[in-house]
């Protein structure tokens, strides 16, 4: 079993979150965590945004602001911008974002 918390990690004014991206999907969604090859969990995200002029990493940003209910000003990259696997710091209360990013990591049923 995954655990769902080492997707991300809490930071003093909010959490960075681990993101394997997808882009020019079917469609935009969160499928919850996955495990790579090298053992560490990232949350699988798919953006239907071509990776070209920022647009897949805009269409993330968004989504992942949609998602945990915060403002799109409020997440950002802060490494991987050009690569599939990225860091995400979203800003607010790390103990809210945390709940809302375990739920978000769950098992759709």
């Amino acid at each position: 079993m995954i655990d769902r918390q080492s997707c991300f990690r809490e930071v003093t004014d909010g959490v960075i979150v681990f993101v394997r991206l997808t882009p020019k999907s079917a469609k935009d969604a969160v499928e919850g965590v996955e495990l790579a090859a090298d053992r560490r969990a990232h949350l699988k995200v798919r953006v239907r945004a071509v990776p070209e002029d920022g647009k897949a990493n805009a269409a993330l940003e968004k989504l992942l602001a949609k998602e945990l209910g915060v403002a799109t000003r409020e997440v950002a990259i802060v490494a991987g911008a050009t690569s599939r696997l990225k860091q995400i710091k979203i800003l607010g209360d790390p103990h809210a974002l945390a709940s809302k990013l375990e739920a978000l990591g769950s098992p759709k049923a």
